[in-house]
């Protein structure tokens, strides 16, 4: 064990984190360390004497010095404590303690005050997880029969486990390796933690506006203003440190006045900011003392304003954070909620839209301006807004996870320019896309950097593999914010539509061909249309509309409409409404209760398109946006479909797992001795490198940016492990070796140079293929030689000819941000020069292997095309799988890529395999519940 000046110097930094605790708050959960002495016996004198009891199995009323010293010293690998904090004080403790070489004894003790809000499960997600990281595969757990709240802490984790009943004690053992139980159940309590501490910022029931003005203007009196003009139903409080000591209310709203949130002296839910940058802190620390329950920070001046702004931005969070207080912001724009029993308007808008279905989440205060504009303007509603700013804490995940099962919500729409934790994201949407539609427009497509403000982790994926991981998640995405509303509208308004077949009607016949060609162009199946001429009148509007719906042959009506003064067509409309037509169309679409959607295309008829939008009939002022929103819509009801049979990730007999664990531990064991090897100094440059660069060098082992790659014959070697076959191919560094090398592999043969600048470049003469001989193998040699360098520059190899078939590339990579992606494609110009690339999050499904292969705009080449024999794409699709599984079974390997995979009509060939190994990230999304930080 390592003595305790060396767990002082190996403290665990990455296993620190922020955790939300069932009921919303916050805490912080990090290791227990020496200095921790004052803090333990605070805490134990807190505890009463029954839990106690429960931890000791006797009465145990104080601790002792020596107790206090075997509780705050750790080596932190045989024996490790880990406390849960809120305002820098324990509210709960775990430890364990090594018994053998896989298992531990673990024990818990609640703070009897915080039992009851998940604080120990949140703790056993995190014990166990460095547990595993420390190679304990099993905790053992004794607890006292009446214990009942301790024991359904264990019971519930959803670990596999036994239990016995010995001498009056309870004994359980728990399995440690994550089950499908144990995550499920650590997903869904993070869901009902983060969406409860969402809606204690959205539904409070209470407000503090900290920064309201003693006079009008200003930002923090604008939002009060609105607060209170929209009506919310909850209590609100003025705090200015500059109003009068005898200023008991403010005028004109009425509400009370207050120098400080201390002197308030209900409790306060939500905290909004408006204070300058420089005097946030000591408005936090005072919100934090005061048990406020969140905060709203619009304040400016923080990572948006550069490096002082960003380190300023990380010190709020913590601070608030170890309150156990969420933020929005800093730099935000507001929040609204227009449930009848909160309407909260706490943002700088004084105008919002109604109440109604959609849910917003913006990142830009800008943009969430023109969104609620666009809203207004169109006569739709929302159920809640939240425009985060730099959302240093509360992001588009934990709104998602509100949303997921929040009734007022039929849609949610989302704005974002950074994905702060794609992994969890995809995660996110994906499962509420199951329930109901989620659209995003996000920005900073053609970008890297990433917008002032926002701290987000590297992302090396490209968009295009952003919008393919997307669409595998369900994701609407759409490329403006105003498609974004489009599409929104529609959704919330109108039931999905069963297929992709359109009906089209209307009083132009010029208005109806080009929502035809636009139905076309989407990929929709439109009929054709139905020309009412411009003498229709509402009646006709409505006969057709109602024939259209009780139609089988369709699925969704587009009908459009020209402005009419009585029953001719004039260039100038004396009206831009048609109350008469609108009736219409909504009695129509209401009374044919077949459960079709109906989108109107109007031009010049604003004013209806409102009054139908009330009555839940979308309506657009051009053919192309209510055709591309109805083609989302019947995208997502597909997806929905098919999700309904969901993919399994197969299992295969002939993997050996375990010895592929042995390779990758020795390969990359391997590789840190030769990379420290190499870094360290040479014996007349050793005295000249200070001890501090040295230490930093050693911080640069090889991590998740830091690896191997393999040679051939490694690679090949763990291919096989799993399934994959790789054809050898023999070194040619001279005409003799590639002669032998085609006597060991036999006739014919393919000859290849291997130099990174001609790798699988037929078109330049690097690879000549079918040489049947010896004769023919000299004048090839020959011949690449002559044209494109000599033996040392083109590293030749020999290999056996594979089946004649189509080449693909099989890649698999592991973003740090987004996780392990799985892509597929037609090798050479369509997937290097068009990026006809297929793109899915491992692990993959057979329901996904098998659209990967069927989504490349080259797959026709796959199935015979120009009547050429097909190819096998059971056996690419087994292939694919098999990357899958190795990749996520195996996190230390980072990178795989296949090229070429020729793929016959009979089976498939792998002529060429590389591989590459790096220690994984110290957390993944499969770790224990913890915010991001950044």
């Amino acid at each position: 064990m390592t003595t305790p000046s060396d767990a002082q110097r190996d403290y665990p930094v990455h296993w620190e984190a922020d955790v939300v605790l069932r009921d919303g708050g916050a805490a912080h959960v990090r290791p227990i360390a020496p200095d921790d002495a004052e803090r333990l016996v605070s805490f134990y004198e807190k505890v009463s004497d029954e839990s106690k009891y429960y931890r000791f199995f006797a009465p145990y009323p104080r601790l002792s010095d020596r107790d206090v010293h075997r509780f705050t010293h750790h080596d932190y690998r045989d024996r490790v404590g880990l406390a849960a904090l809120v305002g820098g004080e324990f509210i709960a403790t775990v430890r364990y303690d090594r018994t053998d070489d896989g298992e531990a004894e673990v024990a818990f003790l609640v703070q009897d005050a915080h039992q009851g809000r998940g604080v120990a499960s949140a703790l056993l997600e995190h014990i166990a997880a460095v547990a595993r990281e420390r190679g304990i595969r099993r905790f053992v757990a004794e607890v006292l029969p009446a214990n009942q709240k301790m024991i359904k802490v264990f019971t519930d984790a959803g670990y596999t486990q036994q239990r016995s009943f010995t001498d009056g004690v309870v004994r359980l053992e728990l399995d440690l390796e994550p089950t499908e139980r144990s995550l499920a159940v650590m997903r869904a309590r993070e869901q009902r933690a983060e969406a409860r501490s969402v809606q204690r910022l959205l539904a409070p029931a209470s407000v503090a506006v900290i920064g309201a003005g003693r006079r009008p203007g200003g930002v923090g009196r604008g939002v009060l203003r609105n607060i209170v003009a929209g009506g919310y139903t909850g209590r609100v409080h003025a705090v200015n440190r500059s109003f009068l000591q005898d200023l008991r209310t403010l005028e004109p709203e009425g509400v009370p006045a207050h120098r400080s949130v201390a002197e308030i002296a209900d409790r306060v839910d939500l905290a909004v900011i408006a204070v300058p940058a420089d005097e946030v802190a000591e408005v936090v620390d005072a919100c934090g003392r005061h048990g406020v329950l969140g905060l709203l920070v619009i304040s400016s001046g923080y990572a948006e304003s550069g490096a002082e702004g960003r380190r300023r931005q990380r010190a709020l969070v913590r601070q608030a954070l170890a309150y156990g207080m969420r933020v929005i912001g800093p730099n935000a724009f507001g929040v609204l909620n227009s449930a009848e029993d909160v309407q909260l308007n706490a943002s700088l808008s004084p105008q919002t839209p109604g109440a109604g279905r959609l849910g917003l989440f913006t990142q830009s205060g800008a943009i969430g301006i023109a969104l609620l504009a666009g809203l207004r303007r169109r006569g739709a509603g929302l159920s809640s807004f939240v425009s985060a700013g730099n959302r240093a804490d509360v992001s588009g995940n934990d709104i998602l996870q509100f949303w997921y099962d929040d009734p007022a919500t039929d849609v949610a729409l989302l704005h974002l320019e950074t994905l702060g934790n794609p992994r969890k994201f995809y995660r996110l949407a994906r499962r509420t896309a199951a329930v109901k539609p989620v659209v995003v427009v996000k920005g900073a497509r053609h970008s890297e950097a990433a917008p002032p403000g926002h701290a987000v982790p590297p992302a090396r994926i490209p968009d295009s593999t952003v919008s393919a991981l997307l669409r595998q998640a369900g994701v609407i995405r759409t490329d403006t914010v105003t498609e974004l509303l489009d599409t929104g509208l529609l959704l919330s308004c109108r039931p999905l539509p069963a297929g992709p077949r359109v009906a089209i009607l209307g009083n132009s016949e010029s208005l109806g061909l080009l929502t035809y060609d636009a139905c076309l162009t989407a990929g929709l199946e439109p009929g054709r249309p139905l020309d009412l001429t411009t003498a229709a009148a509402p009646e006709d509007f409505r006969t057709a509309l109602a024939a259209a719906l009780a139609d089988p042959a369709h699925d969704a009506v587009v009908v459009t409409a020209i402005p009419r003064v009585g029953s001719e067509l004039v260039e100038v409309p004396a009206s831009s409404d048609d109350p008469e037509l609108a009736e219409a169309l909504r009695a129509a679409a209401d009374g044919a209760g077949t459960g079709k959607p109906v989108v109107v295309v109007h031009t010049a008829l604003e004013a209806m398109a409102t009054r139908l939008a009330a009555v839940r009939v979308p309506a657009y002022g051009a053919a192309e946006r209510a055709v591309k929103a109805l083609a989302a819509a019947v995208g997502y009801a597909r997806w929905r479909r098919d999700t309904r049979v969901p993919g399994r990730v197969p299992e295969f007999e002939d993997v050996d797992e375990a010895g592929a664990r042995r390779d990758v531990t020795r390969l990359l064991g391997e590789a840190e001795r030769t990379s420290r090897a190499a870094r360290a100094p040479d014996e007349a440059g050793a005295l000249a490198t200070a001890t501090g660069e040295r230490e930093q060098d050693e911080a640069a082992e090889p991590t998740a940016t830091h690896g191997v790659t393999l040679d051939d014959r490694a690679a090949a070697e763990l291919l096989a492990r799993y399934g994959i076959p790789v054809r050898p191919a023999l070194p040619a560094p001279g005409i003799d070796a590639a002669l032998e090398a085609a006597g060991r592999l036999g006739y014919p043969v393919a000859l290849k140079t291997t130099a990174p600048h001609l790798r699988h470049r037929a078109d330049l003469g690097g690879v000549r293929l079918d040489i049947a001989d010896p004769e023919d193998l000299v004048r090839a040699f020959g011949e690449l030689t002559a044209r494109l360098g000599t033996p040392q520059e083109l590293c030749p190899v020999v290999q056996a000819m594979a089946p004649r078939g189509v080449d693909t590339v099989v890649r698999a990579t592991v973003d740090p941000a987004a996780g392990a992606v799985l892509s597929f494609g037609i090798a050479g110009a369509p997937s290097e020069l068009l990026d006809d690339m297929a793109h899915r999050l491992v692990p993959a499904t057979d329901r996904d292997v098998a659209e990967l292969v069927r989504s490349i705009r080259a797959a026709p080449l796959l199935f015979g095309w120009r009547g050429a024999e097909p190819v096998d794409t059971g056996a690419l699709e087994e292939l694919l799988l098999r990357v899958s599984l190795l990749v996520d079974d195996l996190p230390e390997v980072v990178g795989v890529e296949l090229e070429p995979v020729v793929v016959a009509p009979a089976g498939l060939t792998v002529l060429g395999g590389s591989v590459r190994l790096a220690r994984p990230p110290a957390r993944t999304d499969l770790g224990p519940r913890a915010l991001s930080s950044f």
